[in-house]
């Protein structure tokens, strides 16, 4: 299955640094911005971020974030559901109390109106009394090609409920530990989709962030076996979120990865050459959604299946 030519946006009514995801989020950052700049820009980048999109001939539908409930990550949907294809949707359960209301069927309605309607729904929200959490496509990195699913086990991350989805939807788990260096201590990375990115041909990987060495080579061996072409990433390049893309396919076939601009200029002449022979590079500037947020462009895409 090739990666999809559309994806869902949900374009923030209200935008800040959320206070109840900073506490395993470290790449989330305090600025001196008001609350009505921090929106402004955040609303701005969107919107741009979506004519890239569409001029690259992605399809995007975007739905309007609303005032109440207070959602201040609304604009990162793919952590609390994914579409697989053949109408089945996947419900998550969330970490903070606050992201858990971003949940609407607002979404679902949006694409019945474009042709898509949800034949089939597995909710896994019920966890979130058990305190037990798997954020979507943030915890997990989906290949779809090869039925391999990726997870760096965090409080954001269950292992348990890691196996349940893979069970269900019949993806081989591969899992381990991803760190990085905040300060001088080595603390467990929130979200896979931004240690690694899995493409049908290659993927960029931070292999230097998973500190078991068992696990490490359980993690190369899994993508070298699929038929990926390895492509080593830094923790430096990550804190660029360079780990943070997503590939797609564009409605006349070509082949793309999306990123921020901030990812892009942190990838070397020698990665840009090896991705460019598969790959169209796509990118836009998010620079206040990734400082404010700790998400990037991929964290922003719920893929549409």
């Amino acid at each position: 299955m090739k990666p999809t030519h559309h994806v869902l946006m949900v374009r923030p009514a209200s935008f800040r640094a959320n206070e109840q995801t900073a506490a395993t989020n470290y790449y989330q950052k305090h600025t001196s911005l008001t609350a009505a700049q921090s929106l402004m820009r955040a609303q701005s980048e969107f919107d741009a971020l979506v004519s890239c999109l569409r001029m690259n001939s992605i399809k995007v539908t975007v739905v309007q974030d609303r005032l109440t409930p207070d959602t201040p990550d609304a604009l990162f949907p793919n952590n609390w559901f994914a579409l697989l294809g053949k109408g089945q949707l996947v419900l998550f359960p969330m970490f903070a109390e606050n992201r858990r209301a971003e949940r609407s069927n607002r979404i679902f309605e949006a694409l019945s109106k474009e042709g898509y309607d949800v034949m089939h729904t597995v909710d896994y929200s019920e966890y979130e009394k058990k305190q037990q959490f798997l954020e979507g496509t943030g915890s997990m990195v989906l290949d779809h090609q090869n039925s391999i699913a990726y997870c760096a086990l965090s409080a954001r991350a269950d292992a348990q409920l890691f196996n349940l989805f893979c069970e269900a939807f019949s993806f081989k788990p591969v899992v381990f530990h991803a760190y990085q260096t905040v300060g001088t201590t080595r603390l467990l990375i929130y979200h896979t989709n931004v240690m690694m990115v899995v493409a049908p041909d290659f993927a960029l990987v931070c292999l230097d962030a998973v500190d078991d060495p068992k696990e490490r080579a359980s993690l190369q061996d899994s993508l070298t076996f699929s038929g990926k072409v390895v492509i080593p990433l830094t923790e430096q390049q990550l804190a660029q979120f360079a780990g943070n893309m997503l590939a797609l396919t564009a409605t006349d076939g070509k082949a793309l990865l999306v990123m921020s601009t901030r990812a892009y200029n942190a990838l070397t002449s020698k990665q840009m050459v090896q991705l460019q022979q598969y790959v169209k590079l796509v990118h836009s500037p998010i620079p206040t959604i990734e400082d404010l947020g700790g998400g990037s462009v991929r964290c922003m895409l719920a893929e549409v299946y």
